[in-house]
């Protein structure tokens, strides 16, 4: 444990990003893990005095048999799986304050305009089941030249279930949220009226190749309001040939910011390697914006 939380701590460091969105971080009531991390980091030189943690879906339980094994209180009767309440959270570390936050983490799947959700939901969680596994949050950042809105979730996995393919379905749904957002729609929340922002997150779909439903995040990529700069690289380290390395993380940002440079961290020899290597399968990657 002590290795791996010293690498996640040179990769981050490494990175010196002014807003870090972090994915799979386990959630306390009390943010004592996230404080320890923000603690640790200003010990290595690189402060962040904000930051934000909200309950996720993940291992919240639901309180009906959502997987109809007979039992509503397993891992899959959860929002999200998780076989704790917070297990694989989502949290940010910002050097700017933070402004107003809205969570979308509580929209219902079958509330969702098109849901899948009947086709793969029992009757009894229909009203209840979550559409996020995780979670999904806009985050106003009171940046130095202006404001700019965070835009962050964590997509279901596409996988482990059966020939009725409801992760992948609800996979396609968490991603087309925010296509949903972008165009205007709402629900019980205020719509979207940012003119500066990014989407950053782990959508857990490849492009080209692995599985998931790709229409989705295609729309998504192509949308009018986004750009996406790259680096169109594999984002994760996953064993090879199945499911190999695939590109499941984006960083979007809108389509009229100026985008400088990015790019990801994954060298291949020295301390850092190895780091990279033992902090995550996923890399963390980055994109510098003249904001």
């Amino acid at each position: 444990m002590e290795d791996y939380v010293a690498a996640t701590l040179e990769v981050i460091v490494a990175a010196g990003a002014d807003v870090l969105v972090l994915q799979d971080m386990d959630y306390d009531a009390g943010g004592a893990a996230l404080g320890a991390l923000a603690n640790a980091l200003a010990v290595e030189g690189i402060e962040y005095p904000y930051s934000i943690a909200l309950r996720p879906n993940s291992g919240w339980p639901t309180g009906v048999d959502v997987d109809g094994d007979g039992d509503a209180n397993g891992p899959r009767d959860a929002h999200g799986y998780g076989r704790f309440n917070g297990e694989g959270g989502m949290a940010m570390l910002s050097r700017f304050p933070l402004a107003e936050v809205q969570d979308f983490s509580g929209l219902i799947w079958a509330d969702l305009p098109e849901s899948t959700a009947p086709s793969v939901t029992p009757d009894v969680a229909l009203p209840v089941l979550r559409l996020h596994s995780v979670g999904a949050w806009d985050v106003q950042i009171l940046a130095p030249n202006g404001p700019l809105h965070i835009l962050t979730s964590h997509a279901s996995a596409p996988v482990f279930d059966g020939p009725e393919d409801r992760n992948g379905l609800r996979n396609a749904d968490e991603i087309r949220f925010w296509t949903l957002y972008f165009d205007g729609w709402s629900h019980d929340f205020t719509a979207f009226e940012g003119q500066d922002f990014v989407l950053a997150g782990t959508l857990n779909v490849d492009p080209e190749r692995g599985e998931g439903r790709r229409a989705a995040l295609l729309e998504l990529l192509n949308h009018s309001r986004l750009q996406d700069t790259g680096p169109n690289t594999p984002t994760v380290d996953w064993e090879d040939p199945t499911p190999g390395d695939l590109r499941v993380d984006y960083i979007l940002p809108d389509a009229q910011q100026r985008v400088l440079e990015t790019g990801i961290i994954w060298p291949v020899e020295g301390p850092l390697a190895e780091a990279a290597l033992e902090a995550s399968d996923h890399r963390l990657i980055w994109v510098d914006i003249d904001h």
